[in-house]
């Protein structure tokens, strides 16, 4: 998987900007907030369609303009597609392939895999609960686009169920004449109870099994970044416990913990049970990565994780990914650098950002391409 080129219009704070990619590895070189993140972000974008910067398409877009624009010619093992990707300041973003607009986001998705790597990554192992389930979502629509639709789904399922809920409150907590909910409100709920279960079986499921086949990836990279003196464990913490990968089990688990908790539900007038309540646990040597391990053994751990990304994007779409390394070589000490550029090698095509190039091997620099980025303008 190749990126050739890519055309920026009033995205960010590039107005209008276009660069073809000549080499396996490209070295961003600039000072802080001139555009290198940007750039990476757009990448990104095509990707996954979404920003890990930002949910709203209005803080994609240049100043006051009305739209923005992303297109890119990526290069594929037996085609060659042109992406673009259209934000607005009003109303929807809008999806091409090769020029013709898309009706479903999910046929854009896949058209270009990429990994990003950041130093806000680091905050992966001692952030909060849904920065992990974000990492593994994202993980998800790479290697199985229609996941975007199904997490959707349980999501527009959970807003309904979350109003409901609030309903159910107002009428049993607060001043009424009746202090009653009627039936058919309570019908309703069910109703929801249902959705939510066979949605949220779809989500679970589908993460515990992405884990399952990322763990022994991120242990053999991990055992070779701390030389095998750590073991690391990655485990998906479901808050409903099922025994087999089935979805009826899994369905009537989730069923099962409502009605257990549906008292708590009522009074805090918001859905407790589900795979928005789930957790990753990183564990080094039997113990949470989270409240013991070092700040050198979270970067190992995250250096790990990011490599297995890319190895298991690469087993399942058949080609390497893209990786995009965002100001992240200065956050690793030297060891664990070399450890990322030997991985790298020329198997993946790389785009990293940087404010110099100190830290960079010769050999390295003679086979990059160096663009230096200059308040939105490339040179």
């Amino acid at each position: 998987m190749y990126l050739e080129q890519l055309h920026l219009t009033r995205f960010r704070n590039y107005f209008n900007c276009s660069v073809a990619f000549e080499a396996q590895t490209i070295i961003l070189l600039g000072n802080n907030a001139q555009g290198k993140s940007n750039l990476l972000e757009a990448v990104e974008l095509l990707a996954t369609l979404k920003s890990h910067r930002t949910s709203k398409d209005q803080d994609l877009i240049f100043q006051n303009e009305a739209i923005a624009q992303i297109e890119a010619v990526v290069k594929r093992l037996y085609r060659e597609n042109t992406l673009t990707l259209t934000l607005r300041q009003k109303g929807r973003r809008t999806v091409a392939l090769d020029r013709e607009k898309l009706r479903r986001k999910t046929d854009f998705l896949g058209a270009l895999n990429a990994v990003q790597f950041s130093s806000l990554d680091l905050d992966l192992v001692r952030g909060s609960p849904d920065k992990r389930r974000n990492w593994l979502d994202a993980l998800l629509i790479q290697i199985e686009p229609i996941y975007a639709y199904i997490l959707q789904e349980y999501n527009r399922v959970l807003r309904q169920r979350n109003a409901l809920l609030k309903t159910i409150r107002k009428s049993l907590y607060e001043v009424s004449e009746s202090n009653q909910v009627d039936n058919s409100t309570w019908e309703q709920l069910a109703l929801w109870d249902a959705q939510l279960a066979a949605n949220g079986s779809r989500v679970m499921r589908r993460r515990a099994r992405v884990l399952e086949r990322l763990t022994p990836i991120a242990q053999k990279w991990h055992n070779q970044i701390s030389d095998h003196t750590e073991q690391l464990n990655l485990i998906y913490t479901a808050n409903v416990t099922w025994s087999e990968d089935d979805p009826q089990q899994v369905q009537q688990a989730i069923l099962d913990r409502i009605k257990l908790r549906q008292a708590a539900e009522q009074n805090l007038g918001t859905t407790v049970v589900g795979p928005h309540r789930d957790e990753v646990e990183f564990n080094i040597n039997e113990t949470p990565a989270r409240s013991y391990g070092s700040q050198g053994q979270q970067r190992t751990l995250v250096l790990a994780l990011k490599l297995a990304e890319l190895e298991l994007i690469e087993t399942v779409v058949g080609e390497p990914p893209l990786l995009l390394l965002d100001d992240v070589l200065a956050e690793l000490d030297l060891q664990r650098q070399n450890q990322l550029l030997s991985a790298i090698a020329n198997r993946f095509q790389t785009i990293i950002t940087t404010t110099h190039l100190n830290s960079f091997d010769q050999q390295w620099l003679k086979s990059s391409q160096v663009l230096t980025v200059d308040n939105g303008s490339l040179s």
